[in-house]
């Protein structure tokens, strides 16, 4: 089932800025992506494995602000496992 949410204006900019940014990790880069590709597309979901890099992006303690803003999006947006309620 698609979710209706997108990405609003404020974490659609911090995506923007991690994807810009050097230092930024591969799975900052990939939760950023996702939430990115979500900001004008309410059918779009996270998938699983987006899901998990934004998950891996919000538990390191070195994350900056804008990574974790994109990455609670992407998650936020992510559908149901399969399987479970």
């Amino acid at each position: 089932m698609a979710t209706s949410r997108t990405t609003k204006p404020g974490p659609a900019a911090a995506a923007s800025k991690t994807l810009r940014s050097g230092e930024t990790v591969k799975a900052s880069k990939s939760a950023a992506g996702s939430a990115l590709a979500q900001s004008r597309s309410p059918g779009k979901e996270t998938g699983t494995k987006a899901a998990t890099a934004a998950s891996k992006t919000l538990r390191d303690g070195r994350t900056a602000t804008a990574s974790k803003s994109a990455a609670s999006s992407a998650l936020a947006q992510a559908g149901k496992a399969k399987g479970k309620p």
